[in-house]
Protein backbone atom coordinates (compact mmCIF):
# COMPACT_ATOMS: atom_id res chain seq x y z
CA UNK A 1 0.00 0.00 0.00
CA UNK A 2 1.16 3.71 -0.94
CA UNK A 3 2.00 5.69 2.24
CA UNK A 4 2.23 9.47 1.48
CA UNK A 5 3.93 12.08 3.85
CA UNK A 6 0.93 13.63 5.62
CA UNK A 7 1.12 17.18 7.76
CA UNK A 8 -0.64 19.78 8.61
CA UNK A 9 -1.01 22.38 6.08
CA UNK A 10 -2.64 25.38 8.07
CA UNK A 11 -3.87 25.75 11.63
CA UNK A 12 -5.79 27.97 13.83
CA UNK A 13 -7.70 28.91 17.20
CA UNK A 14 -10.53 30.97 18.43
CA UNK A 15 -10.58 31.59 22.24
CA UNK A 16 -14.17 33.45 23.39
CA UNK A 17 -14.15 37.23 24.04
CA UNK A 18 -15.09 36.74 28.16
CA UNK A 19 -11.69 36.28 30.50
CA UNK A 20 -12.43 34.85 34.00
CA UNK A 21 -9.17 36.00 35.95
CA UNK A 22 -8.21 34.71 39.44
CA UNK A 23 -9.11 37.55 41.15
CA UNK A 24 -12.73 36.90 40.31
CA UNK A 25 -12.42 33.21 41.42
CA UNK A 26 -11.44 34.73 44.79
CA UNK A 27 -15.10 35.82 44.36
CA UNK A 28 -16.36 32.91 44.06
CA UNK A 29 -14.69 30.15 45.95
CA UNK A 30 -12.29 30.26 48.94
CA UNK A 31 -8.43 30.36 46.75
CA UNK A 32 -6.06 33.05 46.03
CA UNK A 33 -4.40 34.18 42.62
CA UNK A 34 -1.07 33.24 43.99
CA UNK A 35 -2.21 30.13 45.26
CA UNK A 36 -3.51 29.29 42.04
CA UNK A 37 0.26 30.70 40.40
CA UNK A 38 2.26 29.32 41.93
CA UNK A 39 0.70 25.34 41.82
CA UNK A 40 -1.04 25.60 38.37
CA UNK A 41 0.61 28.70 36.16
CA UNK A 42 -2.69 29.75 35.14
CA UNK A 43 -3.77 33.32 35.54
CA UNK A 44 -6.96 33.29 33.68
CA UNK A 45 -9.00 31.61 31.34
CA UNK A 46 -11.76 32.34 28.81
CA UNK A 47 -15.58 31.37 28.65
CA UNK A 48 -17.74 30.60 26.17
CA UNK A 49 -20.65 33.18 26.23
CA UNK A 50 -24.17 31.69 27.08
CA UNK A 51 -25.20 31.32 23.29
CA UNK A 52 -21.75 29.71 21.67
CA UNK A 53 -21.60 25.85 22.49
CA UNK A 54 -18.52 23.90 21.18
CA UNK A 55 -19.71 23.71 17.59
CA UNK A 56 -19.52 27.38 17.80
CA UNK A 57 -16.23 27.87 18.90
CA UNK A 58 -14.95 24.64 16.63
CA UNK A 59 -16.16 27.05 13.81
CA UNK A 60 -14.62 29.79 14.39
CA UNK A 61 -11.04 27.87 14.62
CA UNK A 62 -11.95 25.84 11.40
CA UNK A 63 -12.50 28.78 9.20
CA UNK A 64 -8.83 30.12 10.06
CA UNK A 65 -7.30 26.62 9.54
CA UNK A 66 -9.36 26.47 6.36
CA UNK A 67 -8.05 29.93 4.77
CA UNK A 68 -4.61 29.29 6.01
CA UNK A 69 -4.41 26.26 4.30
CA UNK A 70 -5.85 27.94 1.55
CA UNK A 71 -8.55 25.03 0.79
CA UNK A 72 -12.12 25.35 0.91
CA UNK A 73 -14.23 23.45 2.82
CA UNK A 74 -15.49 21.83 -0.37
CA UNK A 75 -12.05 20.41 -0.53
CA UNK A 76 -12.27 18.50 2.69
CA UNK A 77 -13.15 14.31 3.08
CA UNK A 78 -13.36 14.03 6.46
CA UNK A 79 -13.93 16.28 9.60
CA UNK A 80 -13.14 15.23 13.12
CA UNK A 81 -13.90 16.88 16.21
CA UNK A 82 -11.90 15.62 19.20
CA UNK A 83 -14.07 16.72 22.85
CA UNK A 84 -15.77 15.79 25.59
CA UNK A 85 -18.47 18.74 25.78
CA UNK A 86 -20.44 17.62 22.13
CA UNK A 87 -23.33 20.21 21.60
CA UNK A 88 -25.42 17.26 22.48
CA UNK A 89 -25.05 13.20 22.40
CA UNK A 90 -25.79 13.22 18.81
CA UNK A 91 -25.88 14.37 16.34
CA UNK A 92 -21.68 14.64 16.36
CA UNK A 93 -20.08 17.79 17.12
CA UNK A 94 -18.56 17.18 13.67
CA UNK A 95 -21.95 16.91 11.90
CA UNK A 96 -22.75 20.13 13.34
CA UNK A 97 -19.69 21.93 12.05
CA UNK A 98 -20.23 20.30 8.58
CA UNK A 99 -23.58 21.87 7.99
CA UNK A 100 -21.90 25.15 9.09
CA UNK A 101 -19.16 25.23 6.98
CA UNK A 102 -20.93 23.60 3.95
CA UNK A 103 -18.26 21.15 3.51
CA UNK A 104 -20.80 18.86 1.53
CA UNK A 105 -18.45 15.95 1.15
CA UNK A 106 -17.23 15.32 3.63
CA UNK A 107 -17.57 12.75 6.31
CA UNK A 108 -17.70 13.81 10.13
CA UNK A 109 -17.51 12.76 13.55
CA UNK A 110 -16.44 13.16 17.03
CA UNK A 111 -13.72 11.19 18.83
CA UNK A 112 -13.67 11.24 22.71
CA UNK A 113 -10.11 10.98 24.46
CA UNK A 114 -10.36 14.28 26.71
CA UNK A 115 -7.02 15.74 26.58
CA UNK A 116 -5.27 13.52 24.64
CA UNK A 117 -8.62 13.75 21.79
CA UNK A 118 -6.36 16.38 19.67
CA UNK A 119 -3.56 13.76 19.27
CA UNK A 120 -5.90 10.28 18.84
CA UNK A 121 -7.38 12.81 16.23
CA UNK A 122 -4.26 13.41 14.25
CA UNK A 123 -3.41 9.86 14.66
CA UNK A 124 -6.96 8.77 13.03
CA UNK A 125 -6.35 11.15 10.21
CA UNK A 126 -3.44 11.37 9.12
CA UNK A 127 -3.19 6.94 8.71
CA UNK A 128 -6.26 8.01 6.49
CA UNK A 129 -4.57 9.75 3.92
CA UNK A 130 -1.03 8.23 4.18
CA UNK A 131 -3.46 4.67 3.15
CA UNK A 132 -5.35 7.13 0.30
CA UNK A 133 -8.63 6.84 1.37
CA UNK A 134 -8.61 10.58 2.05
CA UNK A 135 -6.77 14.07 0.84
CA UNK A 136 -7.77 16.62 3.24
CA UNK A 137 -9.36 16.55 6.62
CA UNK A 138 -9.83 18.65 9.12
CA UNK A 139 -9.41 18.15 12.92
CA UNK A 140 -10.56 20.12 15.62
CA UNK A 141 -9.90 20.48 19.31
CA UNK A 142 -12.76 22.44 20.56
CA UNK A 143 -14.27 21.96 24.29
CA UNK A 144 -16.57 24.31 26.22
CA UNK A 145 -15.58 23.45 29.91
CA UNK A 146 -17.05 25.61 31.80
CA UNK A 147 -20.43 24.30 31.41
CA UNK A 148 -19.43 20.90 33.10
CA UNK A 149 -17.26 22.64 35.72
CA UNK A 150 -18.32 23.27 39.27
CA UNK A 151 -17.80 26.67 40.32
CA UNK A 152 -17.82 25.49 44.40
CA UNK A 153 -15.21 23.28 43.79
CA UNK A 154 -11.93 24.86 44.51
CA UNK A 155 -10.26 22.08 43.14
CA UNK A 156 -11.34 22.05 39.42
CA UNK A 157 -12.64 25.60 38.99
CA UNK A 158 -9.56 27.35 38.95
CA UNK A 159 -8.44 24.89 36.08
CA UNK A 160 -10.53 24.49 33.31
CA UNK A 161 -11.01 27.25 30.39
CA UNK A 162 -13.20 27.10 27.41
CA UNK A 163 -11.67 27.70 23.51
CA UNK A 164 -10.75 25.58 20.31
CA UNK A 165 -8.38 24.57 17.71
CA UNK A 166 -8.24 23.16 13.97
CA UNK A 167 -5.66 22.10 12.07
CA UNK A 168 -5.92 21.01 8.16
CA UNK A 169 -3.85 17.44 7.51
CA UNK A 170 -2.76 17.33 3.79
CA UNK A 171 -0.34 15.38 1.80
CA UNK A 172 2.96 17.51 2.20
CA UNK A 173 6.49 17.01 0.68
CA UNK A 174 8.91 14.04 1.13
CA UNK A 175 10.69 14.54 4.93
CA UNK A 176 7.65 16.50 6.13
CA UNK A 177 5.09 15.57 7.74
CA UNK A 178 4.20 13.54 10.92
CA UNK A 179 7.32 10.89 11.68
CA UNK A 180 5.54 9.13 14.61
CA UNK A 181 2.65 8.42 16.61
CA UNK A 182 3.16 7.25 20.35
CA UNK A 183 -0.49 6.72 21.79
CA UNK A 184 -1.83 4.83 25.13
CA UNK A 185 -4.73 4.30 27.45
CA UNK A 186 -5.19 3.12 30.91
CA UNK A 187 -8.57 2.37 31.74
CA UNK A 188 -7.82 1.40 35.66
CA UNK A 189 -7.22 4.90 36.33
CA UNK A 190 -10.92 6.10 34.20
CA UNK A 191 -12.30 6.89 37.94
CA UNK A 192 -9.55 9.62 38.69
CA UNK A 193 -10.92 12.05 35.92
CA UNK A 194 -14.79 11.47 34.84
CA UNK A 195 -17.86 12.91 34.94
CA UNK A 196 -20.51 10.06 36.12
CA UNK A 197 -23.72 11.56 35.21
CA UNK A 198 -25.77 11.48 32.11
CA UNK A 199 -24.57 8.17 30.23
CA UNK A 200 -26.46 4.69 29.65
CA UNK A 201 -24.88 3.99 33.37
CA UNK A 202 -26.04 6.56 35.29
CA UNK A 203 -28.95 8.37 33.28
CA UNK A 204 -29.81 12.15 33.95
CA UNK A 205 -31.88 12.71 36.74
CA UNK A 206 -32.79 14.70 39.93
CA UNK A 207 -30.71 12.34 41.97
CA UNK A 208 -27.48 13.10 39.66
CA UNK A 209 -28.00 16.55 39.16
CA UNK A 210 -28.44 17.28 43.03
CA UNK A 211 -25.17 14.95 43.61
CA UNK A 212 -23.34 16.75 41.43
CA UNK A 213 -22.66 14.00 39.15
CA UNK A 214 -22.41 16.36 35.65
CA UNK A 215 -19.31 18.24 36.35
CA UNK A 216 -16.07 17.48 36.83
CA UNK A 217 -14.65 15.21 39.20
CA UNK A 218 -10.75 14.89 39.00
CA UNK A 219 -8.86 13.17 41.80
CA UNK A 220 -6.30 15.75 41.46
CA UNK A 221 -2.87 14.49 43.18
CA UNK A 222 -3.00 10.90 41.72
CA UNK A 223 -3.33 12.57 37.88
CA UNK A 224 -0.86 15.05 38.86
CA UNK A 225 1.25 12.31 39.11
CA UNK A 226 0.79 9.86 36.47
CA UNK A 227 1.07 13.39 33.87
CA UNK A 228 4.66 13.94 35.50
CA UNK A 229 5.68 10.08 34.71
CA UNK A 230 3.83 9.74 31.23
CA UNK A 231 4.37 13.12 29.37
CA UNK A 232 7.82 12.66 29.11
CA UNK A 233 7.88 8.81 28.77
CA UNK A 234 5.66 9.10 25.43
CA UNK A 235 7.37 12.32 23.90
CA UNK A 236 10.81 9.56 24.28
CA UNK A 237 8.96 6.79 22.87
CA UNK A 238 7.59 9.06 19.74
CA UNK A 239 11.06 10.55 19.67
CA UNK A 240 12.32 6.61 19.30
CA UNK A 241 10.15 5.69 16.69
CA UNK A 242 10.83 8.88 14.23
CA UNK A 243 14.48 7.95 14.81
CA UNK A 244 15.40 11.70 16.35
CA UNK A 245 17.14 12.70 19.22
CA UNK A 246 16.17 14.72 21.69
CA UNK A 247 18.90 17.42 20.99
CA UNK A 248 16.88 17.93 17.55
CA UNK A 249 13.18 18.78 18.99
CA UNK A 250 13.05 22.41 17.97
CA UNK A 251 9.60 23.05 19.52
CA UNK A 252 7.63 21.13 22.28
CA UNK A 253 3.85 21.84 22.54
CA UNK A 254 3.00 19.84 25.43
CA UNK A 255 -0.64 19.46 26.50
CA UNK A 256 -1.50 23.23 29.09
CA UNK A 257 -2.24 21.67 31.95
CA UNK A 258 -0.52 22.42 34.57
CA UNK A 259 3.27 24.66 34.81
CA UNK A 260 4.63 21.95 36.82
CA UNK A 261 3.68 18.68 34.44
CA UNK A 262 5.08 20.85 31.58
CA UNK A 263 8.48 21.72 33.46
CA UNK A 264 8.98 17.95 34.75
CA UNK A 265 8.61 16.67 30.79
CA UNK A 266 11.00 19.51 29.86
CA UNK A 267 13.78 18.38 32.80
CA UNK A 268 13.04 14.59 31.27
CA UNK A 269 13.76 15.85 27.39
CA UNK A 270 16.84 18.09 28.35
CA UNK A 271 14.84 21.12 26.71
CA UNK A 272 15.13 24.78 27.71
CA UNK A 273 11.98 26.38 28.24
CA UNK A 274 12.66 28.81 24.92
CA UNK A 275 11.71 25.77 23.50
CA UNK A 276 8.84 24.95 24.68
CA UNK A 277 5.40 26.39 23.81
CA UNK A 278 3.63 27.74 27.14
CA UNK A 279 -0.11 30.00 26.76
CA UNK A 280 -1.56 27.85 30.09
CA UNK A 281 -1.12 31.06 32.27
CA UNK A 282 -3.90 33.09 29.26
CA UNK A 283 -6.34 30.20 28.86
CA UNK A 284 -5.51 27.21 31.55
CA UNK A 285 -6.77 23.83 30.80
CA UNK A 286 -9.02 23.46 27.52
CA UNK A 287 -8.86 19.87 27.43
CA UNK A 288 -8.71 18.56 23.66
CA UNK A 289 -8.27 22.10 22.02
CA UNK A 290 -5.21 22.73 24.26
CA UNK A 291 -2.37 21.38 22.54
CA UNK A 292 -3.94 22.83 18.84
CA UNK A 293 -4.71 26.36 20.53
CA UNK A 294 -1.12 26.57 21.64
CA UNK A 295 -0.21 25.36 18.26
CA UNK A 296 -1.71 27.93 16.17
CA UNK A 297 -0.40 30.61 18.63
CA UNK A 298 3.11 29.12 18.17
CA UNK A 299 2.77 29.41 14.14
CA UNK A 300 0.77 33.20 14.86
CA UNK A 301 4.45 33.67 17.22
CA UNK A 302 6.61 33.38 14.37
CA UNK A 303 7.80 30.22 16.34
CA UNK A 304 7.13 27.23 14.14
CA UNK A 305 9.62 27.63 11.20
CA UNK A 306 9.91 25.20 7.83
CA UNK A 307 11.60 21.85 8.64
CA UNK A 308 11.37 22.91 12.28
CA UNK A 309 11.16 19.68 14.49
CA UNK A 310 7.96 19.97 16.61
CA UNK A 311 6.79 17.31 19.35
CA UNK A 312 3.33 17.50 20.58
CA UNK A 313 2.39 15.86 23.75
CA UNK A 314 -1.02 15.01 26.28
CA UNK A 315 -2.41 12.88 28.45
CA UNK A 316 -6.16 12.97 30.05
CA UNK A 317 -9.17 11.04 30.85
CA UNK A 318 -9.29 7.68 30.42
CA UNK A 319 -6.37 7.90 31.34
CA UNK A 320 -5.32 8.75 27.90
CA UNK A 321 -1.73 9.52 26.58
CA UNK A 322 -0.52 10.34 23.36
CA UNK A 323 2.39 12.22 21.76
CA UNK A 324 3.97 12.87 17.64
CA UNK A 325 6.54 14.21 16.25
CA UNK A 326 6.11 16.13 13.23
CA UNK A 327 8.50 18.10 10.56
CA UNK A 328 6.93 21.30 9.88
Amino acid sequence: MQHHPVGIIGSGKYVPERILTNRELEQMVETNDEWIVTRTGIRERRIAAAEQATSDLAYEAAVKALEASGLSAEDLDLILVATITPDMFFPSTASLLQARLGAKKAAAFDLSAACTGFIYGLATASSMIATGMYNHVLVVGAECLSRITDYTDRNTCILFGDGAGAVVLGRVPEGRGFKSFELGADGTGGELLKIGGGGSRLPSSQASVADKQHYIYMAGREVFKFAVRIMGGAAEEALRKAGIEKSEIDLLVPHQANIRIIESALNRLELPPEKCMVNLDKYGNISAASIPIALAEAVEQGRVNEGDCIVLVGFGGGLTWGASVLIW
